[in-house]
């Protein structure tokens, strides 16, 4: 028996040292995907970031947009220029010939 145990531990040897190359691939390409799923991971990071950087600016655009509405109404307007003496034309524009 112990003749026997020896060739099985010789070809297990042998047979690692003959796929060790088979192995270091196999270990490149783990190296590979680990790396890829880190940049996968810190893309979708990015893109998170930027989609709630969207949501605010949308956010602050309609509320720059319904202000510029509201300060664009004839009211608005009137109160802001009243202090230069400027009012709206109650009569019709004179027509020069």
């Amino acid at each position: 028996m112990p003749i026997k145990n020896s060739l099985y531990r010789l070809l297990g040897t042998r047979m690692i040292y003959k796929n060790l190359p088979f192995l270091y691939f196999l270990c490149g390409l783990g190296v590979i995907y680990i790396g890829n799923v880190h940049f996968a991971e810190r893309n979708v990071r990015k893109v998170q970031a930027l989609q709630h950087e969207l949501r605010e600016e949308r956010w602050r655009y309609m509320t720059v947009k319904s202000d510029l509405m509201y300060q664009s109404t004839p009211t608005m307007i009137e109160r802001s220029v009243a202090e230069q003496d400027l009012h709206f034309l109650t009569q019709n524009p004179v027509v020069i010939r």
